[in-house]
């Protein structure tokens, strides 16, 4: 095999490396390419055949480029691979959680591909030095107060208001990926450049939206990663903590991960994922007892070896329409089944918020193609006699069932909320899994709450996770607003009118739960169930 033409350019500022960039970063070497990892501070882990050099040799790492909200690297690095492809020659950027799955080649120099029908990303990114797209992109970056044009009038508005008042709006503070794939995409329409671009299946076959299926043991992997793969798309820190939260930090060994840590002769022990994990067994335990006792081994049930038994149970539902809600994700169903079990033989109305996992809210467009409805399928027929309806920014009028009625809305504005209820009956039970931004959140429950019958359940998940995309900053947070109450009897907003119009409600609010995510007390609330007087 010749030798690829285009060397692999990564940066890891410091540390160790985990088998999951082990395996990335030797799937290169593997593939025949020369990579060269940058990093700032001492490195271990890294795999032999590498080559490693000084960060500071691209990009000195003064003034450190930090997002204010999550404190991640994320804009130092987008301006590291552009000024990476600045000074090197036959060079194509990649990032450490990028698979490569045979030799990159481009004739042009250009090297990038689509994530979604509307966004490119650059994980995996070549420019020729004479780009105009490169060339915009280093000259937007010089001015750490640059206003984005790609977010639309009302934000260059706000913006520019904040900078005509004399405080600028610094890109720190602007949502995630302003200088990564919004400023790659933009750039690449506006030069024309977007021609050049990978179809999906080039360098991102698997979905945001559908990528634990990676880490599941026995997937077909043929419909995702097909001849026309270069890349597949791990999204780092998602999946690590995928790992650690459902497979104890080390993937099965039949599922996708697995197996090219095989191919690529990787052990997973040797460089685990950080963060907590239970001891393997060859690991040395720091008590050992005096006497040994044999015990015969006892392990969890699996939720399959339950499936079936007693009642209608939720979360055989949820596992068999592939919903997150099930004991594969969040679990909420063991909740559910007993709130929701009084209700199951009523005619009741049931309101769902958020239908698909992949929305506006994790970077795709609203306007994208639905194929599924796993949570509708599965209350449908735990209810057998009530009304189903789904609300949604995407399109889903597509699923025809005479007990689901579907209804358009975009959280963003409350009056698409208020139009959105006119048009429903009163409710028993509403369930928020929308795009779970703090706002959205809280116009849904202002709207919706006073059409709550007496005895129903309104219920908001996801407390502790809003997108960077949409989440406000400032403003209280819904968890923080529940918890005040509970504590305090009273709602404390940073808006005085929400406030004010969440403290009207408190006559109808019987009481209000909060549960912890998996139902661990040791972790942060993640549902809130508030029951109407």
């Amino acid at each position: 095999m010749a030798k690829p033409d285009y060397q692999i350019g990564a940066l890891w500022m410091e540390g160790p490396l985990s088998f999951m960039e082990q395996l990335c970063l030797k799937s290169f070497v593997d593939a025949g390419h020369h990579v060269t990892l940058y990093h700032y501070g001492p490195l271990q882990n890294v795999p032999n055949g590498i080559e490693l050099t000084d960060a500071n040799e691209i990009l000195p790492a003064e003034n450190f480029l930090l997002n204010e909200r999550t404190g991640s690297p994320a804009l130092h690095s987008d301006l590291f691979r552009y000024k990476l492809l600045e000074i090197k020659d036959r060079m194509i950027w990649a990032d450490t959680d990028a698979y490569c799955v045979k030799p990159f080649e481009t004739e042009n120099g250009h090297f990038y591909g689509w994530e979604s029908e509307k966004r490119i990303n650059g994980g995996v990114l070549g420019l020729p030095k004479d780009s105009a797209t490169l060339e915009a992109l280093l000259e937007f970056t010089k001015d750490e107060f640059s206003i984005p044009p790609w977010y639309g009038p009302g934000y260059i508005r706000v913006l520019e208001e904040a900078r005509d008042a004399g405080k600028p709006v610094h890109v720190s503070e602007l949502p995630w990926g302003v200088w990564g794939p919004h400023a790659l995409t933009h750039f690449l329409h506006v030069t024309g450049e977007a021609k050049y671009a990978l179809p999906t299946t080039g360098l991102y076959p698997f979905p945001f939206a559908e990528r634990r299926k990676m880490m599941r043991p026995g997937i077909d992997t043929g419909p995702y990663i097909t001849d026309d793969t270069y890349s597949v798309h791990f999204y780092g820190r998602r999946i690590r903590a995928g790992l650690r939260e459902k497979y104890n930090g080390i993937p099965e060994e039949n599922s996708l991960i697995g197996r090219l840590l095989k191919i690529h002769k990787i052990d997973p022990l040797k460089a685990p994922i950080p963060g907590p994990h239970k001891p393997a067994p060859e690991e040395d335990m720091t008590q050992t007892p005096a006497i040994e006792i044999e015990t015969p081994a006892v392990t969890p049930v699996p939720a399959t070896e339950k499936a079936g038994r007693g009642v209608m149970n939720l979360t055989d539902l949820a596992d068999k329409y592939g919903s997150d809600k099930g004991s594969r994700r969040h679990r909420y169903s063991e909740l559910y089944q007993m709130l929701f079990l009084p209700f199951r033989e009523r005619k009741i109305e049931f309101l769902e918020m958020g239908l698909l996992i992949g929305g506006p809210e994790q970077g795709f467009d609203a306007s994208r193609v639905t194929e599924d409805l796993p949570s509708i399928r599965m209350w449908l027929e735990f209810f057998r006699k009530a009304q189903i309806h789904g609300l949604d920014v995407s399109d889903f009028s597509w699923f025809k069932d005479d007990r689901f009625t579907f209804h358009q809305c975009d959280m963003d504005d409350r009056a698409n909320i208020t139009a959105a209820a006119q048009n429903m009956p009163e409710l028993d039970i509403v369930v928020d899994d929308a795009s779970h931004a703090s706002h959205h959140q809280q116009f849904g429950f202002m709207e919706l709450f006073p059409q709550v019958k007496s005895g129903g359940l309104y219920i908001i998940e996801d407390l502790r996770w809003q997108p960077e995309t949409f989440e406000r900053k400032g403003i209280t947070r819904t968890d923080a607003l529940f918890y005040e109450y509970q504590r305090t009897g009273v709602f404390t907003h940073s808006d005085p009118e929400v406030a004010a119009e969440m403290n009207a409600l408190r006559h109808d609010i019987s009481g209000v739960f909060m549960f912890q995510h998996l139902f661990d007390k040791r972790r942060r609330d993640q549902v809130v169930v508030v029951h109407k007087r």
